[in-house]
């Protein structure tokens, strides 16, 4: 098996992050090769995986190319272990089976996107929001022209996604898994929360649609009514001392911003 790694960084307008993302297209079929290539050819730095009798179709293409010759169950540990994003042109069904001996977590596993045989879907299977296959999958979608099909409830609803809020401006969460847990679903299902931001860059909510009325917005921790929120996201360089963590028990996350000039 001849096997070459490489990088693609994702443009702005759909994954608002710098770091380099490592992405394999993968397919099994002669026509699931055929539709790879055409994927390909729209983002050359993504490496392309299909089996070995399917190569020839990749002539002329500037991508890497994996060309396995055995089973391919056999090539899910090394595209896991290889690759940021893993996106197959293989039935959902058979992806659910040929993935899960290898799931570990959510923090962990790549995030893994199915486009279907017609090319007209393109679904973020794992790791949607931490592993980037919602970003993902939307950028395929525009390429394709085709729909994004998206389940986490945050993207459907259209708010917060507490757990990698900030992520592309290098906040980092600090809370306990419960609090995140907790105050997620607090936020999907259109509870009251209290967002306190007295750190970071104020441009955190780039979706083209409105804030939701359920998302309540503070300059000062000490300005929020705390009886009046199920939960609030505290954007903070402060201390957050135990007694405050006490006080508002599984509703808090607190989000710290890089410190410095222009953070």
């Amino acid at each position: 098996m001849t096997t070459i790694t490489t990088t693609i960084t994702l443009p702005d307008t759909v994954l608002a992050t710098e770091q380099a993302v490592r992405v394999v297209l993968v397919a099994i079929t002669k026509h699931g090769a055929q539709q790879t290539a055409d994927l390909a050819r729209q983002l050359p730095q993504a490496s392309v995986c299909v089996a070995d009798k399917f190569a020839p179709l990749m002539a002329g293409l500037p991508n890497p190319v994996r060309a396995y010759g055995g089973a391919f169950r056999d090539e899910i540990a090394k595209l896991f272990a290889d690759f940021d994003q893993v996106v197959f042109f293989v039935s959902l069904g058979a992806v659910v089976r040929l993935t899960a001996p290898h799931l570990k977590s959510k923090d962990e596993d790549p995030g893994v996107v199915v486009v279907d045989d017609a090319g007209q879907f393109v679904i973020p299977v794992l790791s949607g929001h931490v592993g980037g296959a919602n970003a993902m999958a939307e950028q395929l979608a525009a390429l394709l022209g085709a729909t994004a099909v998206l389940t986490t409830a945050s993207d459907v609803g259209k708010t917060i996604p507490v757990d990698i809020l900030g992520r592309e401006l290098g906040w980092k969460v600090e809370a306990p898994k419960i609090n995140i847990t907790r105050v997620s679903a607090h936020v999907v299902n259109g509870e009251p929360i209290a967002v306190v931001q007295e750190a970071g860059s104020p441009h955190w909510w780039t979706r083209p649609t409105p804030l939701p009325v359920s998302i309540h917005k503070f300059a000062r921790i000490e300005d929020v009514d705390l009886n009046h929120f199920k939960a609030v996201l505290w954007i903070t360089h402060a201390e957050v001392p135990a007694e405050r963590w006490q006080q508002l028990n599984e509703r808090l996350v607190v989000y710290r911003p890089p410190q410095g000039p222009g953070a």
